[in-house]
């Protein structure tokens, strides 16, 4: 449907953004999220939390706005240093078989050398639970990001609100305090920059992401 708006009016979007970014302010009614909580099949039991995934819904609106953003951070995140030189997730015109050639070719290069070589392979697990807006902020200011987008950020994370979805849910919408919302374009991104000091860290390695 907004394709199609877009289409007939290409300046409405536009001029329901633009302000949102001037003032870096997010809508609150933008920030309440939908959690439908699916069983993980072939679990002998269900009595435990840890059977059960949930998969967040958000208003395509917000996800609309939240891109947008995600383009223009992900060039700052570029000249600030904010992320390694050969990350390749959650970066325009990059994806994971960039990161699969580059690795290949460092190891074929080192293999020319008779080096041997050694890859580590790390899967953070419930990383975007864990994003603390307060340092994720911080980090943003110090790198010299552009204020409004610092603004924007601490709207888009402060004051979340899900509603989880199951049989017998009480269907209220509970405060989130930490994290990143599931299923935005940018969390990726806000994730990515949040742990870069692992990255930066190993200078002599070859890091992608």
């Amino acid at each position: 449907m907004w394709k199609s708006v877009h289409r007939i009016k290409p300046s409405l979007l536009p001029s329901l953004l633009d302000p949102l970014l001037a003032h870096g302010f997010h809508l609150p009614f933008l920030k309440k999220a939908l959690g439908i909580v699916l069983d993980k099949l072939g679990k002998p039991s269900y009595d435990s939390p840890s059977s059960f995934r949930v998969i967040v819904l958000l208003r395509i609106l917000s996800k609309i706005l939240d891109r947008v953003v995600a383009f223009r951070l992900s060039a700052q995140a570029t000249t600030c240093s904010l992320i390694h030189p050969l990350q390749c997730g959650s970066l325009p015109g990059r994806s994971t078989a960039d990161a699969a050639l580059i690795l290949q070719h460092n190891v074929e290069s080192f293999h020319r050398l008779r080096y041997k070589v050694s890859t580590l392979f790390l899967d953070v697990k419930g990383g975007f639970d864990n994003v603390e807006s307060p340092s994720l902020l911080s980090l943003l200011h110090r790198k010299g990001v552009s204020p409004y987008l610092v603004q924007w950020v601490g709207s888009f994370l402060r004051d979340r609100t899900c509603r989880l979805t199951f049989q017998g849910s009480p269907r209220l919408f509970a405060p989130v305090s930490v994290g990143v919302p599931q299923g935005s374009p940018i969390s990726l991104l806000l994730f990515v920059i949040y742990i870069s000091s692992l990255h930066l860290e190993i200078p002599r390695s070859l890091v992608t992401s």
